[in-house]
């Protein structure tokens, strides 16, 4: 078995021990015959805790609720922290009616009145109970638990819910989880084994020039690849994207200054989430893998989800401004293909802009389509950005860009993403031409 990651802040396992303690007990209750059950806990509207008080603040009383969990146990229980805001119990040698009442009991724990500063809060909890049933696999026995805590998140929250006292999952959602549960695992493996790598994209303008190369990640495992499609949003709902983040900003880092030694240096941009963004330690992680690395800042850019534009919380301007003012440049990805709130739009201090593909495909046939992206170059560049046109794949898409504007162009016209190796090649080449 490998050894157990602790969560910090509670000193409960995390959530991939979690996983594993799981399938151990399972294993255990299978071959000694004795009764198994799980309580997953979710904190109700945990939101609005961190939009008040911060990331620290909400970690803060994260901590004061894995105190209250612990006191509350007792006996043959184990406990973790599953999620952001989410805890579960195992507990062994117990029925329905023994995990109904530790589940009433530790519901009762979390209601007491909480101080932070100058405000009394009260927080309650949704939780779901599932207890082992023969020959059911730990995925299944986490699922029926998750499922059973999310029907009582929506009832409204503050109860308990026991599997099979729920609506039934349709066939399909029990297909996605355990895909879910399944990519998971999958880029745990990957993290631990080196299945990951970071393929490079040139961004070049129409005069040639490379303005800069984007790092996109690939996993694979077990000599299969996994589509970026598939993990990502997998990494975004299960935490791993702020372990995918830190490890992106270290090779990306790295291969800047590889070019950079090499004579080929470049700007490289490193994509980087809401996740990543909202963790008050972004900044250390940051000037950390500059510091590893040893290469300038201003080899380094970060791309930005267009959604941060929605809701940029203050931990994230406060990320974004240390960024700039240490020299590293921003870039807004995919612009114009989500929901942009341009009122925001002129507090993110980036200094490039990337029209989504959505647009570019279109072109140059779409008239409607050539109108909204000369409309996008104006205000970008208006707004001091560079703004770069993503998805080119033929010349006429890339002579209409010209014609728009654009400052440069991303796509299979020019290059597809390339290995390290590959990379080095074509700027190499792309220096003697």
């Amino acid at each position: 078995m490998q050894d157990m990651q602790i969560d910090p802040n509670t000193g409960f396992l995390e959530r991939y021990s979690c996983l594993q303690l799981a399938s151990n007990l399972v294993e255990q209750a299978g071959e000694s015959g004795q009764s198994l059950a799980a309580l997953w806990i979710d904190l109700d509207r945990f939101k609005q805790i961190n939009e008040s008080f911060g990331y620290d603040g909400g970690d803060s009383i994260i901590s004061l609720i894995a105190d209250r969990l612990r006191e509350t146990i007792q006996g043959d229980v184990e406990i973790g922290r599953i999620g952001a805001d989410e805890f579960i119990c195992f507990a062994s040698n117990i029925d329905q009616d023994g995990a109904e009442k530790l589940g009433i009991e530790l519901l009762r724990a979390i209601e007491p009145p909480l101080t932070m500063g100058d405000l009394r809060i009260r927080l309650t909890a949704s939780m779901g109970i599932a207890v082992l049933e023969p020959e059911e696999s730990a995925s299944e026995f986490l699922e029926r638990a998750d499922w059973s805590k999310n029907t009582a998140k929506k009832q409204g929250g503050n109860r308990y819910v026991i599997s099979g006292n729920e609506p039934v999952p349709s066939h399909m959602g029990i297909i996605q989880a355990r895909e879910d549960l399944e990519v998971e695992y999958l880029l745990h493996t990957a993290l631990e084994t080196g299945g990951l790598q970071l393929h490079y994209q040139p961004i070049l303008g129409f005069n040639g020039d490379v303005l800069s190369v984007e790092g996109l990640m690939r996993c694979t495992v077990n000599g299969k690849n996994l589509a970026p499609v598939r993990f990502f949003p997998v990494a975004e709902k299960s935490g791993l994207i702020v372990r995918l983040g830190e490890w992106s900003l270290l090779q990306g880092t790295r291969q800047a200054r590889h070019l950079s030694k090499a004579g080929l240096g470049t700007t490289v941009s490193i994509n980087v989430s809401r996740g990543q963004l909202s963790d008050s330690g972004f900044a250390e992680a940051l000037h950390a893998a500059i510091i590893l690395a040893d290469v300038e800042p201003d080899l380094i850019e970060l791309e930005l989800s267009e959604s941060l534009i929605m809701d940029a919380s203050d931990t994230v301007q406060a990320n974004l401004r240390n960024a700039r003012d240490i020299g590293v440049s921003l870039a807004i990805d995919n612009f114009g293909s989500g929901f942009s709130c341009l009122a925001n739009l002129k507090d993110i201090p980036a200094t490039k802009m990337k029209l989504g593909r959505a647009f570019t495909m279109t072109l140059p046939q779409d008239r409607r389509s050539m109108s909204v992206v000369k409309s996008m170059v104006q205000l970008g560049q208006d707004l001091g950005m560079t703004v770069i046109a993503e998805g080119v794949e033929t010349k006429e898409q890339m002579e209409t860009l010209r014609e728009l504007s654009v400052d440069g162009i991303q796509g299979y016209y020019y290059a597809r993403p390339m290995d390290v190796e590959a990379l080095s090649t074509w700027l190499t080449d792309r220096e003697h031409s």
